[in-house]
């Protein structure tokens, strides 16, 4: 893979205010670029300028191995483009007229489109799902469709760079997924390197190649997203003190609660995640357990709950966690156990429902409106 775009000690801001110094880049064809970070830390500058609607204040940006300030309109709209979070609002236009007015860089001074043009629109609209909305009103279609045609638009240019400032905000869930789908598919089949931000962290998390993390005026962390959505790393980019972001499921969980628990969960298996979800809600300070450090249950009890009771990986559960757990269970009013059925190497937890059982601890789910 050939680096399409990269920059130099890129400094990028508004005026002589510097908002982003000293940024490093490259872009790879076929693969996707993600900046992240917290409002206001510039990522929308650096595409501004990347995309030369911003001058930089220092260092360069190289385009397809030419710096990007020698480059005319014309060069530079073939090499780039660009869709930005603007909606968009052409007046009594076609589908099928938005994406053509990609064709712009290639159709000379008086935007004739030739045959071959309109076959590249046509091409462009099949390959992004619009063949069937060609013929409709711009303003009359969905926020899903029109991102569709906006980046069909884009296409249409050619490019080698596609830069997308928040392509998703406006979108619901299976329309994200399928643009940024959509999105990888196009880098790959057809070459091009794309620059994006998102705000959606699951979602940056599970589609880029490369994630670059942009806090207090600098590139704080640039790698994988394996290199980047690790440990507590993403709650310090964004100064997250109410709550935690979870690697492993990719997902935002609030505070948990800290008084001492009324309430003994005994969970695993990702069972006992509903339930911790709801006492959570309801504000009942809960203890889970036993749980394995490798259990599904185990990153969500471990930000929402107040005590969480661990045992080793892959090892059955031992007889001090056990009594551990009986001793916190004693100091609870109720023990829920949704498990229905227990394996070898939590067997133990089957012994703690029915000891829970023999002290008349344990509620009956439906009790608590849990199915």
């Amino acid at each position: 893979m050939s680096d399409i775009l990269r920059t130099d000690s890129l400094t990028v801001g508004y005026g002589e205010k510097a908002v982003v110094a000293a940024l490093t880049l490259r872009a790879e064809a076929g693969k996707l670029l993600t900046l992240i970070g917290p409002n206001g830390a510039g990522k929308s500058t650096i595409l501004k300028t990347l995309i030369r609607q911003l001058e930089p204040l220092g260092g360069a940006v190289w385009l397809s191995g030419r710096e990007l300030k020698s480059l005319s309109q014309t060069e530079l709209a073939r090499e780039s483009a660009a869709v930005l979070t603007e909606r968009p609002r052409p007046e009594l236009m076609r589908c099928f007229d938005v994406v053509a007015a990609g064709r712009y860089p290639h159709t000379g001074r008086l935007g004739t489109l030739s045959a071959h043009d309109r076959a590249v629109v046509q091409e462009t609209m099949e390959l992004v799902g619009l063949e069937e909305i060609a013929e409709q009103d711009f303003e009359r279609i969905s926020d899903g469709q029109r991102q569709r045609v906006m980046l069909a638009r884009a296409l249409c240019q050619e490019p080698k760079l596609l830069v997308l400032d928040e392509p998703t905000s406006f979108l619901d869930i299976r329309n994200k997924l399928e643009f940024l789908h959509l999105l990888r598919m196009l880098a790959r089949e057809k070459h091009i390197a794309v620059i994006m931000s998102l705000h959606e962290l699951d979602l940056a998390q599970k589609f880029s190649d490369e994630i670059v993390c942009i806090r207090d005026g600098r590139a704080d962390r640039i790698g994988t997203p394996e290199e980047i959505f690790t440990g507590d790393y993403i709650g310090a980019l964004y100064g997250v003190e109410r709550g935690r972001y979870e690697p492993i499921f990719g997902s935002v969980e609030p505070e948990g609660l800290s008084d001492p628990p009324q309430v003994f969960v005994i969970g695993g298996g990702g069972a006992g995640i509903p339930i911790y979800r709801r006492l959570h809600r309801m504000g009942i300070p809960f203890a889970a357990g036993v749980l394995h450090e490798n259990d599904l249950d185990t990153p969500v009890a471990q930000a929402l709950a107040s005590h969480v009771i661990l045992e080793a990986a892959f090892e059955p559960v031992s007889p001090e966690r056990v009594e551990e757990a009986k001793q916190r269970m004693l100091q609870c009013r109720y023990v829920l156990c949704p498990l229905e059925s227990f394996g070898s190497m939590n067997r133990a937890n089957e012994a703690l429902r029915d000891y829970a059982q023999a002290q008349n601890l344990l509620a009956p789910l439906d009790e608590w409106g849990i199915e």
